[in-house]
């Protein structure tokens, strides 16, 4: 009976359906797209390390107004320090120092330029997730010895060498000094977290001993990085890295903190605000034209009720009760809305496909939102068709018969 209403009134359906379409398009637009982006973005905090403390000059969450002249004046994070850090610290399972740096990576006549690299120490790949498509990752007696080996991100092999895997084994040059490629890290993908993620695509890891011979490191952003042990608080773990700090550093009680320690977990819970700031402007949006939409089957339905008062006097007349009207009607406001919401969802899934092929990272619909779209299609239908039900359920059969 629905289906025959949509055949005989397509305009007026349509129009009356056109709020739920626009709804639900607006709410699984935005959940689809705010969780792909989520997604994306705690994968990247999570390759920073999980249960990490990053040991630097500067505090990576501050604003315009942080005081930036005294952050400058302080020490940056040594070598040194971050082997007494592995000394004394009792809840540390992994603690690595790294430095940056940019320069020209060559190999025959094909040459890069602005190439990241970054000196790590052994402990390196224990906190940083650190995927290897082809070779091997830098062993141990690499980062001992201070050799010439080098870690290739995907992109830098695939444009020096056309094929990432025929890099390996190849002889590079890197700020005039030789290296040989011994592993080609895995595609990771454009990083959400800009500059303060690990782009290893377009980068190069090396040996810290082998690095600290080319660059300055107190001009290639050198920091601390300390992973704790499974089942520590990040708050303990910074209570315990401020202590040992401020005694390396030799502070006084009355003395600040020379340093900062910028907590990796803290960056998942701001993501988780933000995001939750997104969703909700999303469903605000939504749920306006839900409300229209649902104002436009109630419409439908009660124009329903009228065209249908005969067949509903006769049907009560042989002997249908209140209920099997109401249910009939409210199973016809709920098919009505679902097949505003199954418009929506392909208007979704189309946008899903666009924004793919624009954005650095897959947009996909869950199963969970699926689910939530189908459950908002039936509660509106029913709620808009349950006053115009409830009046056919109520009609005296006679006077129902008889009406024109």
């Amino acid at each position: 009976m629905a289906l025959q209403e949509l055949k005989n009134n397509k305009l007026r359906t349509f129009l009356s359906l056109f709020g739920i379409t626009i709804g639900i398009f607006c709410i699984i637009g935005v959940l689809a797209t705010v969780e792909s982006l989520q997604a994306k973005v705690k994968t990247d905090i999570a390759s920073l390390g999980s249960n990490t403390i990053y040991i630097d000059k500067w505090e990576y969450g501050g604003g315009p107004d942080r005081p930036w002249w005294k952050f400058i004046k302080r020490p940056y994070p040594k070598y040194r320090e971050m082997e007494a850090i592995k000394m004394r610290s009792q809840l540390a399972s992994a603690v690595s120092y790294s430095i940056n740096g940019n320069g020209t990576l060559s190999y025959n006549d094909n040459v890069l330029t602005g190439v990241s690299c970054y000196g790590v120490t052994s402990d390196f790949s224990r906190i940083v997730t650190v995927n290897i498509e082809y070779g091997r990752y830098i062993n141990e007696t690499d980062f001992t010895q201070g050799s010439p080996v080098i870690a290739m991100g995907y992109t830098n092999a695939e444009n020096l060498f056309g094929t990432a895997a025929r890099a390996l084994g190849q002889y590079v040059k890197y700020k005039e000094k030789t290296f040989r490629v011994v592993g080609v890290i895995k595609k990771q993908g454009q990083s959400m977290l800009g500059g303060g993620g690990w782009q290893f695509d377009e980068a190069i890891v090396l040996p810290y001993r082998m690095m600290a011979g080319m660059f300055l490191v107190e001009n290639s952003s050198p920091r601390i990085m300390v992973k704790g042990k499974e089942n520590i608080a990040s708050a303990a773990l910074l209570d315990e890295l401020r202590g040992i700090m401020r005694s390396i550093h030799r502070l006084s009680p009355r003395q600040e903190d020379d340093f900062a320690l910028n907590d990796i977990n803290m960056f998942s819970q701001q993501t988780d605000a933000i995001f939750g700031s997104v969703n909700l402007g999303g469903w605000a949006i939504a749920g306006l034209s839900l409300i229209v939409g649902a104002f436009g089957v109630a419409n439908i339905m009660f124009v329903t009720v009228r065209e249908r008062t005969s067949q509903i006097g006769l049907k009560k007349a042989i002997g249908a009760k209140n209920k099997t009207i109401l249910t009939e009607f409210l199973l016809e406001s709920a098919f009505l809305c679902l097949m505003g919401g199954l418009i929506g969802l392909l208007l979704v899934f189309i946008l899903t496909k666009v924004l793919s092929a624009v954005m650095p990272f897959p947009i996909n619909i869950s199963l969970g939102t699926l689910t939530l779209a189908i459950s908002i299609c039936l509660i509106v239908g029913v709620l808009a068709g349950i006053i115009p039900a409830t009046i056919a359920a109520r009609m005296n059969p006679v006077v129902a018969i008889r009406t024109k």
